[in-house]
């Protein structure tokens, strides 16, 4: 048995897992996705799936030591302003 993780095949989630996984609901991650702001994710024939490091990836952009701390980003809330935020404007999205 591979006692690397390097070794072990990726693990992909669909979005009901997923939701599970960041601690929010299906529906807010799939507004996530509309809004451009949410993890990457692939879409194989009519399913959307995420990676369990993007995810974590996703989540790591935020983490913080202090309320002070200046150098991460946030979140931005799943909704379309959001999106259009100056923070966000422009962002480029990775794939």
């Amino acid at each position: 048995m591979a006692k690397d993780t390097d070794e072990l095949p990726r693990r992909f989630v669909r979005t009901k897992e997923a939701a599970h996984f960041v601690g929010l609901c299906a529906r807010t991650m799939e507004k996530h996705r509309t809004y451009g702001t949410g993890p990457r994710y692939c879409k194989v024939g009519g399913r959307i799936l995420y990676d369990i490091e993007d995810l974590r990836e996703w989540i790591a952009t935020s983490r913080r030591s202090s309320t002070s701390d200046t150098d991460t980003t946030d979140i931005p809330p799943a909704k379309p302003h959001a999106a259009r935020a100056p923070a966000y404007v422009g962002r480029p999205r990775e794939r």
